[in-house]
């Protein structure tokens, strides 16, 4: 059954790996191939994918599916720009739930592609063509979580579908499917998300400290030792780093303080758990 996933949002920031990740899903979804991501938690490969599928803002009405608005035109337009669909399969989920939610995503975000290509008018309905398929490129994240079943499913898809398929997982994914000799000889790109590192870590966090008023300064002292503290702590994760960015904003509030120092940033790490992420 398709659910709306929780939203834990913050300011997008269109760093050197989601440019990366972009090239390399353009790449598949031309190509038509089965593309590999994978990387460590929190590293910003889910943010990537939904920010390229447009999904954040089309998920609500393709779960609720019900009346159309005029501001689903918007989206309509998103989804006709990326041709792709996002998915992550829960725990445990069977092939049974699998067969019934990529299909009727696929089938709804065909008939929205449909509608903005086709623009009906109230003189002029359009007749919605099932045998058109706008959909391009597929992608899964979490892909761990399949079954060997699941994955034949996949495949059998990507075959008769001519679609492209990204699977995302954490780093060794690649050895799970060279077990898998039919899907793996269908791979034809592999991309690694790596961590935040050096001047585009400083360009995020330069963005941070705007985000909380303040002016971040590479030749003050104080600013390049919080900056080595937060290096110290999260490693460039980016999912770390949003945490313990939550913490210090809420440290500065609660003691009335204008500056992050390295105070502030081992105050906010002591609240978080490091290393689940």
């Amino acid at each position: 059954m398709m659910k709306a996933r929780g939203s834990r949002t913050t300011s997008f920031i269109a760093t050197q790996e989601h440019r990366r990740f972009i090239e390399f899903a353009d790449a598949v979804r031309k190509h038509r191939y089965i593309g590999l991501c994978h990387g460590p938690a929190g590293v910003g490969k889910t943010l990537s994918a939904r920010r390229y599928a447009r999904w954040d803002g089309a998920i609500s009405l393709l779960t609720s599916w019900g009346v159309r608005e005029p501001s689903d035109l918007k989206v309509y337009a998103d989804l006709a720009r990326s041709r792709a669909i996002f998915y992550t399969p829960t725990v445990g989920g069977t092939l049974r739930e699998l067969r019934q939610d990529l299909p009727r995503l696929l089938d709804r975000v065909d008939i929205c592609i449909d509608q903005h290509v086709r623009r009906p008018t109230k003189e002029a309905p359009v007749i919605i063509d099932r045998h058109i398929r706008y959909v391009e490129l597929v992608i899964v994240d979490e892909a761990e979580r399949l079954s060997m079943t699941a994955l034949e499913y996949l495949r059998d898809l990507f075959d008769r579908d001519d679609l492209g398929l990204i699977l995302i997982g954490m780093p060794g994914i690649e050895k799970r499917m060279s077990r898998y000799p039919q899907l793996f000889s269908r791979v034809g790109f592999a991309h690694q998300y790596r961590p935040l590192q050096d001047q585009e870590l400083t360009f995020v966090l330069t963005r941070r400290w705007r985000d909380l008023g303040l002016t971040f300064d590479d030749a003050d002292f104080t600013d390049a030792q919080a900056v080595a503290a937060i290096v110290r702590i999260t490693g460039g994760n980016f999912r770390l780093l949003h945490r313990l960015f939550v913490q210090i904003e809420r440290v500065l509030r609660i003691n009335g303080l204008t500056a992050i120092t390295e105070d502030v940033v081992e105050a906010a790490c002591s609240t978080l758990v490091i290393g689940v992420t």
